[in-house]
């Protein structure tokens, strides 16, 4: 197996504390871009290594960084989106708790790059555990000189500060986080202007996550090029973090290098199919992604091959479904998470997820009608149409639920039962 990158220093039920950090060379990074290279040639190392983001979308990090101008204005913040409420993603929680100060050294070296003065960790509610970690290590990481004013003897100044979130999935899209922040209700923003020109307080602010931000010590220490090595895909860079979670005999999360195949990663790492059942489908990247048709059982676990298969490798967390699941009833369950996590700002989703609920729910009980595949099919569509990106990702399992297990809908309809249930 890769030795790992990420996960170096994790161990059951134990925390790496700053001395461990150090020893397997933590902040050499830090004291190096303080001491040789300026904010600009940070972002450009971090763009030449194609570190793409890890939280979702894979925008290129270097890129967002070096959007930010030189001239002002100031102050600047750098927001890091812990805000993890992804059903089936469990990544940043492992991360964070293995190694605290990785993050806390990629979040220094991210803010000089873009020459930010304070730093927000944006942690779900549920993660308290996690967020009382963070406070502590900042606190031993200011007394060691890494944070704070003149940080290691230098010009550079940098606070970190942990936000708790307001605990509804809304929260972890970046343009409400920053409302979330700000003491606002948690509605997405209009874009533009971009929050690397106008963010926190009407402020230039970088978002990221735990896992994009946790690579660049690594990047600084060991080049663009060993960065690029690792990855076996193509177009990758890097390691990733998947969770792999539903029927399988290991559910987990493996850092392994980005552009594994999916075969590999559910075979080989998470222990095969649960009880000899064999593998169905998949949702790749979280419950806002689509259902993969069988026949790409080995695409590469990549943003870029994940695209060409018409789907999003998202977070990279794996839900696995056995041929004895009922994706009807699959679907369902994520449609009721979505309905009750929508903000309610815009009409589209607000009322559309109810709606679709409910179609749903009537075909699962055995009172479902032909004519409800044409209309749920319209209202996804019609759902895209809204203010962020919540809805569209929201429908992406109806949506391929109709293309790609048309015919297990269509049994559930003219048998009027669903055929899964005994």
């Amino acid at each position: 197996m890769l030795s790992q990158v990420l996960l170096q220093n994790r161990k059951p039920s134990r925390i790496a504390r700053i001395d461990e950090y150090r020893k397997s060379g933590g902040y050499e990074a830090l004291a190096r871009v303080l001491k040789n290279l300026s904010p600009r040639d940070v972002s450009n190392q971090v763009g030449e290594a194609n570190l793409r983001g890890r939280g979702g979308a894979g925008f290129p990090a270097g890129r967002k960084w070096a959007s930010v101008s030189e001239k002002g204005p100031f102050p600047r913040y750098l927001v890091t989106n812990a805000d993890e409420m992804e059903p089936g993603t469990f990544k940043d929680r492992v991360l964070i708790h293995a190694d605290p100060h990785m993050l806390i050294e990629g979040m220094i070296i991210a803010a000089y790059a873009v020459s930010a003065s304070k730093g927000f960790l944006f942690v779900r509610p549920s993660y308290e555990s996690i967020a009382s970690i963070m406070e502590r290590e900042v606190k031993i990481a200011e007394e060691a000189g890494y944070l704070g004013k003149n940080i290691l003897g230098s010009e550079f100044s940098f606070e970190i500060v942990v936000h708790r979130s307001g605990g509804r999935y809304i929260c972890g899209e970046s343009s409400a986080m920053l409302n979330a922040i700000e003491g606002k209700r948690p509605n997405p923003r209009h874009s533009p202007p971009r929050s690397t020109e106008a963010g926190l307080w009407g402020k230039p602010t970088v978002v990221n996550n735990p896992e994009t931000l946790a690579n660049v010590p690594h990047i600084i220490r060991n080049g663009a090029g060993w960065f690029k090595d690792l990855a076996r895909s193509e177009t990758g860079s890097g390691t990733k973090l998947y969770c792999v979670s539903g029927r399988v005999n290991r559910p987990g999360c493996f850092e392994l290098p980005i552009g594994t195949p999916l075969s590999e990663l559910i075979e080989e790492h998470a222990g095969n199919m649960i009880a000899g059942q064999d593998y169905k489908t998949c949702l790749p990247g979280g419950a806002s992604t689509r259902f993969l048709p069988r026949d790409l059982y080995n695409v590469e676990m990549d943003f870029e091959p994940m695209i060409k298969a018409g789907n999003r490798l998202g977070t990279g967390s794996v839900i696995v479904f056995d041929q004895n699941t009922c994706l009807v009833d699959a679907t369902l369950n994520m449609t009721e998470f979505f309905a009750r996590e929508s903000c309610g700002w815009c009409t589209p989703c607000r009322e559309g997820f109810p709606y679709l609920r409910d179609l749903l729910r009537r075909i699962e009980n055995g009172e479902g009608e032909e004519e409800f595949i044409p209309l749920i099919r319209t209202l996804c569509d019609e759902m895209t149409n809204s203010f962020c990106a919540f809805a569209p990702g929201g429908v992406s399992p109806v949506e391929s639920l109709l293309e790609v297990f048309e015919d297990e809908v269509m049994e559930h309809i003219r048998k009027r039962k669903c055929p899964f249930k005994r």
